[in-house]
């Protein structure tokens, strides 16, 4: 089966914190081999660990890391990228740095961005975003 949600950095973190709760549940629901994050959140989710410097949080971010595939980010998504910023900066409506390199890889692969951040993604074009942690 095919890639069908790519995770935000938000729903990763809630992971890591709830191994057990409404965000596992939500992959057992579409299956575990329909998930994905990208590398960014990857790293932003490395980068909260470090900031920490908790060794039990970066243990289970490392567990869950490893169980996620990772996309790595394609040259392809640079286009996805300029026309995203471009679109969101004109309309006077953008986003974070990270959140518009998500969408970008969102947006290539035709994945679903799952997030908590919904008014930020809802923003992007052609984007299909959902909340896990809302229902």
């Amino acid at each position: 089966m095919p890639f069908t949600h790519l995770l935000d950095t938000n729903i990763v973190s809630d992971l890591i914190r709830n191994p057990q709760g409404v965000v596992r549940d939500k992959i057992q629901a579409v299956g575990a081999d329909a998930v994905c994050i990208s590398i960014v959140v990857a790293a932003e989710i490395r980068f909260g660990g470090a900031k920490r410097a908790s060794d039990r949080l970066t243990q289970q971010a490392e567990a869950i890391l490893g169980a996620l595939p990772i996309l790595p980010l394609e040259a392809a998504a640079d286009r996805e990228y300029a026309a995203i910023r471009l679109y969101l900066e004109t309309a006077g409506t953008p986003i974070g740095p990270n959140d518009l390199w998500i969408a970008a890889h969102a947006r290539l692969h035709g994945l679903t961005v799952v997030t908590a951040n919904v008014d930020e993604f809802s923003r992007v074009e052609g984007l299909d975003v959902v909340n896990w942690l809302s229902s």
